[in-house]
């Protein structure tokens, strides 16, 4: 438990930031950086293991638009609203992924899989308009009186629940980090028959990681969504929300807890510097970037921003880690 001290101390002075009443534009982009770095942190935790997965938005949407109905039609606050829509979302990545995994649907053809999935939850949300809205959004119902309830707070104290997903999210990867399932997921990832010969449940130890991934995406669709008391089909699922995950864990670094944040900061700061540079100018021109950076960080940097630092730490001599593809540098 020693190692989680550092990482303890970190996060309790990040948690004073709102009392040193900084710009609340700078908390807005902590809160944006925090909920994106925890669905990254989740899409690395399946990516790192040779799942890759085109279609994390879905896992948003189910999320975010399931505690936004319950609030809206049933008046089931997002404390309740959330952990079923949490719920909800990790039971969809199983049913996606049961057959997958049976049948051996590996590499590529799994990617397709999940891109499709994603587009059918986007076009879903935007069908069911009576609903959800559909392509015009809904917003949550608002309760100024009621805002603890309601869950509708200020943006310190989104701040602060913000934080606590993000560090829900590390501990996750520190625990699958330290148990028998990272190493049979790094036996999978290597030979899947292989691993089989040996005993290992393969579709069961897919599943597991596909549960906690998909899970970490949904809190993070559900609270962008009640911070921004907004959702949006194309901002909320689909193949663009996907899209902005992935860019943001591989140019981080999937391989590292901390790589999907440092990814998270080259999102948000691109989507920033795009919008006050160009306004609404260059509207969809974030995705066309995304696409072009993210074809040269998996062929130029495989491990992101932070594989470099930990070049220059590991020994040339050290053999790669768990996981990590023969010839990634």
């Amino acid at each position: 438990m020693r190692s989680l001290l550092p990482a303890a101390i970190v996060i309790a002075l990040l948690a004073c930031l709102p009392l040193l009443s900084p710009p609340e534009y700078f908390i807005h982009l902590g809160v944006t950086v925090l909920l994106t770095a925890v669905a990254g942190t989740g899409w690395a935790m399946m990516g790192r293991y040779g799942l890759v997965s085109f279609g994390h938005g879905a896992f948003l949407g189910i999320g975010a638009y399931t505690m936004a109905m319950l609030w809206n039609l049933g008046g089931l606050s997002p404390w309740v609203g959330i952990p079923l829509g949490v719920a909800l979302a990790a039971g969809a990545g199983v049913l996606l992924g049961y057959p997958c995994f049976r049948l051996k649907v590996i590499g590529h053809y799994f990617a397709l899989v999940t891109l499709a999935a994603g587009e059918i939850v986007r076009i879903l949300i935007t069908a069911l308009r009576e609903y959800t809205g559909g392509s015009l959004g809904m917003t949550p119902n608002r309760m100024p009186d009621h805002a603890f309830q309601a869950m509708q707070f200020d943006k310190a104290g989104f701040w602060w629940l913000a934080l606590g997903a993000w560090a829900g999210g590390l501990l996750a990867w520190w625990l699958l980090d330290r148990s028998m399932s990272s190493k049979a997921l790094a036996a999978i990832a290597e030979d899947e028959d292989a691993a089989a010969s040996i005993g290992i449940r393969v579709t069961r130890e897919k599943l597991k990681v596909t549960l906690i991934s998909t899970g970490l995406a949904a809190l993070a669709g559900a609270l962008t969504a009640q911070y921004r008391m907004y959702l949006n089909p194309e901002s909320l699922a689909g193949l663009g929300p996907s899209l902005q995950i992935v860019f943001g864990a591989i140019a981080g670094g999937m391989f590292s807890p901390l790589g999907p944040t440092i990814g998270a900061i080259i999102t948000i700061g691109l989507d920033e510097s795009l919008r006050v540079g160009f306004g609404t100018d260059f509207t969809g021109g974030a995705p066309f970037i995304y696409g072009i950076l993210l074809v040269l960080f998996m062929i130029y940097l495989p491990r992101g921003i932070i594989g470099i630092f930990e070049r220059r730490r590991r020994p040339a001599t050290a053999p790669p880690a768990l996981g990590v593809p023969v010839g990634a540098k």
